[in-house]
């Protein structure tokens, strides 16, 4: 009975992983289809990825809050090569070259994988130390997202054969940042606040 029951509860545990993979997996890909449409808002140069991207963050900030670390960690693990993968792979589809696709491909998931990992050890020293809800996924959404536009931007197009990218990367990369964390901190903090006063009720988590 004891086995059946350690079984049951891993293969739940697997699950819920998989769906936070396939989950985070979605986000990242989109955010690679749509960070090659470049976007001007009253003259500050970014692309459409900023208004996807901080999703992961929202989704890596509650895993670590409900499920705790070593599950945000696996599922950073296992997130990465698939990110890779499944970024080339809709790249290509675009018709971009092989060599821009891997390039892409790896930035966006090193910075993924950078950021998300740092933002797992940021947000449980501010929560274990600080009482208020909203103030480590209010920082690690501000810091997560400023280390992943700047790795993205430099390890992607750097030099790059995107000439437009390759001159204004810095430019976009800091205006990436700022609506990146304007969008999170003003639409995604409060949906976490909400579905983690749901979770919490629902499961009666402390």
């Amino acid at each position: 009975m004891f086995l059946i029951k350690v079984f049951m509860i891993k293969k739940t545990f697997n699950k819920v992983i998989l769906r936070l993979v396939f989950l985070q997996v979605v986000i990242i890909t989109i955010s690679n289809f749509l960070v090659s449409i470049p976007l001007e808002i009253f003259g500050i140069k970014l692309t459409w990825s900023a208004f996807t991207f901080p999703l992961v963050v929202l989704a890596t900030d509650l895993t670590i809050r409900i499920l705790g670390k070593s599950v945000a960690r696996k599922t950073i693990a296992i997130t990465y090569p698939l990110a890779i993968l499944t970024s080339i792979a809709i790249l290509l589809s675009e018709g971009s070259l092989m060599s821009v696709s891997l390039r892409i491909g790896f930035a966006s998931a090193t910075a993924y994988a950078i950021s998300t990992l740092l933002d797992v050890y940021v947000f449980q020293i501010i929560r274990e130390n600080y009482k208020a809800w909203w103030l480590a996924p209010g920082i690690s959404t501000v810091f997560a997202n400023i280390i992943d536009s700047y790795i993205f931007f430099f390890t992607a197009f750097l030099n790059s054969d995107d000439i437009y990218m390759a001159e204004n990367w810095i430019e976009i990369a800091g205006s990436q940042s700022l609506i990146k964390i304007v969008i999170g901190l003003i639409f995604f903090l409060p949906i976490y606040g909400i579905i983690l006063n749901y979770l919490v009720k629902k499961f009666k988590i402390k």
